[in-house]
């Protein structure tokens, strides 16, 4: 079954240059047949080491437009290639490829829409060195959301994340936020839409060449993520109808 369907996985890049060739080394091309990079105008060599990989498709951002803009760039481009099942894999290297035949093998299979790698499902986030207080932030924002949204996920916060094409035509991700909280905009709109969303439990590697916000954008995406669950809260309630919500 998983061979019948066009399996993509897409790169959202930022100064990706030293961890790209082992993250793309590591995806498994017995089942993905196409890579799509999108470089959110990196100040490095990603650009340049993407074509040395020879990774088919790249686009080159003009300006750096956010990460929320880079994973529009790399949605948008996998439905124009006619892609089934949609993996998004950072190329930091922060979360292992191995996992995508798993990922995908749900998705094939039609059951699940959307599954999403958990670094809190087990022990693999501070085994893995997520800092205490990122640790403890995720458990917190993480519980609120569950309690507010009613829903049971062990985190919202990965960026290890797989889709139909069923899913990405349902929901309208491209009037999403251009920032980081685009990803909880998203789970948010797929459990609008009535989907429901796996977790596979999911290593997770902090170093430095791994990209992390600071302190301060955390916070920032901390009172987005709150702001997310409240508007789910009260559009499933009918009290309004956010515009993220408003075509689902």
């Amino acid at each position: 079954m998983i061979h019948q369907k066009k399996i993509v996985v897409i790169l959202p890049a930022y100064n990706a240059e030293k961890t790209l060739a082992q993250t793309y080394s590591e995806i498994p091309f017995d089942i993905v047949d196409e890579v799509i990079l999108v470089d959110d105008r990196s100040s490095d060599e990603t650009v340049a080491e993407a074509k040395r990989l020879g990774i088919n498709h790249i686009i080159q951002h003009k300006k750096n437009k956010g990460y929320g803009a880079n994973q529009k760039s790399c949605y948008n481009k996998s439905i124009a290639i006619n892609a089934d099942i949609i993996i998004m894999l950072h190329p930091d290297y922060q979360y292992t490829p191995k996992l995508i035949h798993s990922m995908a093998y749900l998705i094939a299979n039609g059951v699940y829409q959307t599954v999403i790698g958990s670094r809190i499902l087990g022990r693999g986030a501070r085994k893995g060195g997520m800092p205490l207080y990122k640790y403890i932030a995720n458990r917190l924002l993480t519980f609120f959301q569950n309690l507010l949204m009613h829903q049971k996920l062990s985190e919202y916060h990965t960026g290890y994340r797989a889709f139909s094409k069923e899913v990405l035509d349902v929901i309208n991700y491209n009037i999403n936020s251009d920032d980081f909280v685009f990803d909880n905009q998203m789970l948010a709109q797929i459990f609008y839409a009535n989907y429901e969303i796996a977790e596979i439990t999911c290593p997770t590697k902090y170093f430095e060449e791994a990209s992390s916000i600071n302190l301060k954008r955390s916070i920032k995406y901390g009172f987005g993520v709150l702001n997310v669950s409240f508007l789910y809260f009260f559009a499933k309630r009918g009290w309004i109808k956010p515009i993220i919500f408003e075509d689902l």
